[in-house]
């Protein structure tokens, strides 16, 4: 269903990001319908300036005052030891009028829900929803927005929006600023690297790094051999471009999307000022009817904002998405050097266009290599003769070396008359009657969505009969119409004078100024909930609060924790069962034969097969997958493992009787996500991200019958990406030598793969090894134990769950000794060495 704003019918919200209190002005000076904002704690932007508390309400109380609604980010993965804190900021975020909270972590929601159920929920582009069933499932548990992931495109948006069921859900996309190269919260890259995680807000970007790709042939246990460069010239490999759609606007807002987002809450007030500017007028005019076409200048201001070049973006089927040859910002072109003069320092440049520099400017001179690009300020008029520039340059530059310009003085002029000039004020319909000789002042107001609020006021003013010179109409009117320093203008004045009195002109004013109070208070007051609402919330709050502590004070119990391994062929299913695996994730594509092979050897061996989806199930996927599933169960195939909860329901409607697993990409940090998943999972991995304390609290804490399993072997995947590294970049011939890698500056390589769907796979350059833990591990009452053992074929699947099977029965028998025996053999095995991981060392935040 389309989304009714007041600028007009059929328009998408414009929503800003706002990472300090001067972005959030700037936002709402340029004409954003919505910001999106965080506090101190709880958002995926940890380096934003952010807002305090105090701050928060005040931020929230300007917004609205100026009819502009705020969106408080709480969309971080959340610690069981940071539940109680956080229930306590989503009542105080109630109570102090926030339009929505937007969340990734589904304990959060489910928090929110019992705490909070009047304030909507938003569910973020990490939560990775990417098709329908996921859009479905958001909605019955209450969101009443999704941001989809920037992968989909608008035929699949569309399909989205057909579905009756997904009607009440209002549709988010990213509109404009930086795409991520993984699906948003499926990367775990940064947090593997340097502890630094994403879905805490600390992503370090190392996907702006430089990398070159690498190949070499493998040995036994999949593990390369000497490494052999690829010919690639380009050395950014994850680093993408940034989105802008502006161009096509107008195709946009024909989609069923209620909200167009702008990314940046990293950026400078100035940058948000510009942008949200420049979309709104063009939003504007495309509402008010005939042709509109995107402008020069505008397209050019944009790119002088920031950009790493544009694209429209996988919403709009690009296939440039990326920006390989450098991460930084692009600016705009001017032109190339043609010569140097080492004498002066001076550099002469012949201009590409009619785009002159001015005193103040920021210059960039571009060369093949990024490390020798030279930065330049404008120092004074530029000298400018028959199209050619002539400046002062801090270090030698090479002609023929591009020139950019990438901070423009005229640009941050624009940007401060944007943030200088006053809102867009509230219209007022005033009305002045008179009871007796008291003034009442009466005034409708309409609030986001149309509703009217209607205020009336009776000032302690009682007008004295004139003796002389009675005050007229128009003294009135002069008086009560003055609005300046208020959020207000008056769009229509009635009044009802009956004549004949006076009062002192500076009481008129008095009454203005604080009609005009009561106007902001009862504005406010309608934004925020009741004392009723209020006393209700605090007592949920409490509620909730004596749960949690309760919970916290349970004990799973001891364990002999099961052993599991994910497969990408059935070799690897019949070495894995061989060596003493209970449950195998075999992770293939829709091939019935393969996978009821498979489960007649599972079955022969004592063991379970377990179907793994890809972590991404588009439509074309779940078409393909879906209908084959009750055969697969008839044949011995027990179960699906899956990364979302869309997959997770299109298989329990496709056959309810499969037992469903859930793979990391769930992102299960807490027992609030725990109690979400139980009933309809049978098992789900806990992440991967959560350091040992944490595990046995989400442990300790997790009732019900859902068992929790723990990846302690392999590498770990840290990225999933539209993008085809792997026989896309590389080419068909780097693939066929067995193994294809990233190398990082430290040397590091980090495994790549492609899936069944042919997406890219990145995991950590070190295997994580817990073997050593495992006594630890069953203490918390771990039910499984998981070993990634795909594209490290058969004899490495084999020996790794011989190995864990006997740990964990050395561990069963109390007989720690064979442990560190044990982990020598695991690292004679491993591809990089071993690591502890995330569950030694925990992760920053």
């Amino acid at each position: 269903m389309p989304y009714y704003h007041l600028r007009g019918a059929g328009l998408p919200e414009l929503l800003a990001p706002a990472g300090s209190p001067e972005a959030l002005a700037a936002a709402v000076s340029a004409g954003a319908d919505a910001v999106y904002l965080a506090g101190r704690r709880f958002g995926a932007r940890h380096y934003a300036a952010n807002f305090s508390e105090e701050e928060l309400v005040s931020a929230i109380d300007y917004a609205h005052l100026r009819g502009v609604r705020v969106y408080v980010t709480v969309n971080i993965l959340v610690r069981d030891a940071e539940l109680s804190d956080l229930a306590r900021y989503l009542n105080r975020l109630y109570e102090i009028g926030a339009d929505a909270v937007l969340v990734q972590d589904p304990g959060v929601a489910a928090l929110a829900r019992e705490v909070v159920p009047d304030l909507p929920l938003h569910a973020s582009t990490q939560m990775t929803i990417h098709n329908r069933e996921g859009v479905l499932r958001a909605a019955g548990k209450g969101f009443s927005r999704v941001v989809l992931a920037r992968e989909l495109t608008i035929p699949e948006i569309e399909d989205i929006a057909a579905d009756p069921g997904a009607g009440g859900v209002g549709l988010e996309v990213f509109a404009h600023g930086a795409l991520c190269y993984s699906y948003s919260g499926q990367c775990l890259l940064s947090s593997v690297i340097g502890g630094r995680s994403g879905n805490r807000g600390m992503c370090a970007q190392p996907c702006r790094k430089p990398y070159r790709l690498v190949t070499a042939g493998v040995d036994e246990y999949g593990r390369p051999g000497d490494l052999e460069p690829l010919p690639v010239n380009d050395r950014y490999l994850l680093s993408t471009r940034d989105l802008c759609v502006y161009p096509y606007l107008d195709r946009l807002v024909r989609a069923p999307v209620a909200s167009l987002k702008i990314e940046g809450r990293m950026r400078s007030p100035a940058y948000v000022a510009i942008v949200t500017r420049i979309y709104r007028r063009a939003l504007d005019a495309i509402a008010a009817g005939g042709d509109w076409s995107p402008s020069r200048e505008d397209l050019r201001d944009l790119a002088l904002a920031f950009n790493r070049e544009f694209t429209e973006g996988y919403i709009l089927g690009a296939r440039d998405i990326m920006a390989r040859d450098r991460p930084g910002n692009r600016g705009l072109y001017l032109g190339r050097v043609t010569g140097y003069d080492p004498r002066r320092g001076e550099a002469t440049v012949r201009l590409a266009g009619d785009i002159v520099p001015r005193s103040g400017d920021g210059l960039v001179f571009c060369t093949d290599d990024p490390a020798m690009d030279v930065g330049a300020v404008v120092r004074g008029a530029a000298a400018v003769r028959n199209g050619t520039l002539r400046l002062s340059v801090p270090a030698p530059v090479t002609p023929g070396a591009r020139v950019f310009l990438t901070k423009s003085m005229d640009l941050e002029d624009g940007a401060k008359r944007i943030m200088e000039a006053a809102p867009e004020p509230l219209q007022l319909d005033l009305l002045v009657t008179w009871d007796g000789a008291t003034p009442c002042l009466e005034a409708v107001v309409e609030l986001p969505g149309g509703k009217p609020l209607g205020v009336r006021y009776r000032p302690d003013l009682r007008m004295d009969a004139a003796r002389n010179r009675p005050l007229t109409e128009e003294q009135i009117s002069a008086q009560f119409g003055k609005t300046g320093g208020t959020p207000f203008v008056i769009r229509s004045m009635d009044i009802r004078y009956p004549g004949g009195l006076f009062a002192p002109l500076g009481e008129l004013n008095r009454v203005r100024r604080e009609f005009l109070e009561a106007v902001k208070e009862i504005l406010l007051a309608a934004r925020r909930p009741d004392a009723e609402a209020v006393h209700a919330a605090r007592q949920r709050l409490e509620r909730a609060l004596t749960r949690m502590e309760q919970a916290a004070a349970l004990n799973r119990g001891r364990s002999v924790p099961s052993v599991s391994v994910y497969t990408d062929a059935l070799e690897g299913v019949e070495a894995a069962v061989s060596g003493g695996a209970g449950t195998v994730y075999l992770e293939v594509a829709a091939v019935p034969s393969l996978l009821k092979e498979a489960a007649s050897v599972c079955r022969d061996g004592g063991a379970e097969v377990v179907w793994k989806w890809p972590a991404i199930t588009r439509r074309t996927f779940l078409d393909a997958a879906t209908p084959i599933l009750p055969s697969l169960y008839g044949a011995g195939v027990s179960g699906v493992m899956v990364s979302g909860m869309g997959a997770a329901d299109a298989v329990r409607r496709a056959e309810p009787r499969m037992n469903l697993y859930g793979a990391a990409g769930l992102n299960l940090w807490n027992h609030r996500t725990a109690a979400r998943l139980d009933g309809l999972f049978l098992r789900c991995t806990a992440s991967p991200e959560l350091p040992a304390d944490d595990l046995a609290g989400l442990a300790a804490s997790t009732g019900g019958t859902l068992e929790l399993e723990v990846l302690v072997q392999g590498s770990i995947e840290a990225m999933v990406s539209e993008d085809r590294l792997v026989g896309g970049v590389a080419g068909e011939a780097g693939c066929s030598r067995g193994f294809i890698g990233l190398q990082d500056g430290r040397n590091r390589v980090f495994p790549l793969r492609c899936d069944c769907e042919g997406r890219t796979h990145i995991a950590n350059a070190v295997e994580t090894c817990l073997i050593d833990h495992l006594p630890e591990i069953a203490e918390m009452g771990i039910d499984s134990v998981a070993i990634d053992a795909r594209g490290r074929g058969p004899r490495y699947a084999g020996e790794m769950a011989r190995f864990y099977r006997a740990a964990v029965d050395a561990v069963a028998r109390g007989d720690f000794g064979l442990l560190p025996g044990l982990r020598n053999e695991v690292k004679r095995r491993a591809l990089g060495g071993i690591t502890g991981g995330h569950f030694v060392r925990g992760i920053e935040g």
